[in-house]
């Protein structure tokens, strides 16, 4: 993958991004629309069903009834179940997903290792093996200390599982912790037949290059990515850190001026429009349940009219109380 610089013109002949939109509808309904590649439930009240594009995020929603997330292609979409991993291709992109419970790989280094090595060995069959953009849901994430932290055996047990596959470069994507009673690791992930634009933001150091103390495998993830015909950014998860180091602790209100400082930090290097708006799929991950209503006010004054969700979840460091990722289209 090359950086954003070289080249942020749109290529109009390659695969247009995928739409992504947040809808009040039945799944079952979505799954029968021309052209889904993936709907996404959040939480425990969303149904059981019997497709391979259809996943349950362990992620409670703040907003009720929650919304489904859709996923849609220019073309036809064909999908299966390959072991573990659930998949379905379409318009030149590939959505593939994992599950896998803890207690049935030995703890979470373990399921990371196993649920990589797992979508390493299937993407190596597929001709859309350019892997733009990851999603991670990883249980009581930041339990545990020093190298013990789980969300540090993550990153441990995902670098054993992927090997070399990313040695040209890694891919935008987000590590949150869930709630869920059961310890399920879950990743998800959008490849492409083309390459993308991997982005760095100037106000923070490169993840893969965090110094020791953030454990003995730095995490592997750009803070964003250009999608192959340059006209969608995929955000990658996105808090107060500068540099490396975590800002305005305990501070929920600094914490989101500054997370949102870096997204625009983040837009300007990738040449895309200042701002967000109605068509930017956004989602905020909120630590303290009892700090929903003040992150949803702040968001909507901040982000008037842009479709957030809010999310329930736990951000990679302890001290960070809110996170967001999602999408800024050209």
């Amino acid at each position: 993958m090359v950086q954003a610089s070289e080249n942020p013109q749109a290529k109009p002949d390659l695969p247009r991004t995928p739409r992504v939109t947040y809808r009040m509808t039945a799944p079952a309904a979505a799954l029968t629309e021309a052209g889904t590649l993936a709907v996404f439930g959040f939480g425990a009240g969303t149904p059981e069903v019997d497709d391979p594009r259809w996943l349950r995020v362990p992620l409670e929603c703040f907003d009720a009834p929650a919304p489904v997330e859709v996923w849609q292609v220019d073309g036809k979409v064909v999908c299966g179940r390959q072991h573990n991993v659930r998949w379905s291709a379409g318009g030149g992109w590939l959505f593939a997903s994992i599950e896998l419970d803890e207690r049935e790989t030995g703890g979470i280094e373990g399921a990371a290792q196993q649920a990589y090595a797992e979508l390493r060995q299937f993407m190596r069959m597929r001709d859309e093996r350019s892997v733009l953009r990851i999603w991670n849901y990883v249980a009581d994430i930041n339990l545990g200390d020093g190298d013990a932290e789980r969300y540090k055996r993550f990153c441990d047990g995902r670098a054993a599982g992927l090997s070399d596959f990313f040695a040209d470069g890694f891919p935008a994507a987000t590590a949150i912790g869930h709630h869920h009673r059961d310890p399920v690791l879950q990743i998800y992930l959008l490849a492409c037949l083309d390459d993308g634009a991997s982005v760095e933001n100037p106000r923070q150091t490169s993840a893969w290059r965090y110094p020791r103390q953030y454990g003995r495998t730095s995490p592997g993830f750009a803070r964003g990515m250009l999608m192959p015909a340059r006209d969608a950014l995929a955000i990658s998860g996105t808090a107060a850190v500068v540099g490396h180091a975590s800002a305005h602790e305990g501070n929920l209100e600094a914490q989101l001026e500054e997370t949102l400082l870096n997204l625009e930090a983040l837009l300007a290097t990738a040449d895309m429009p200042a701002g967000f708006d109605t068509h930017s799929s956004l989602k905020a991950y909120v630590r303290h349940a009892v700090d929903a209503g003040r992150v949803g006010e702040m968001v909507r004054r901040r982000l008037p009219g842009v479709p957030v969700l809010l999310m329930h979840g736990d951000v990679c460091r302890r001290e960070l109380l809110v996170e967001i990722d999602g999408w800024r289209f050209k």
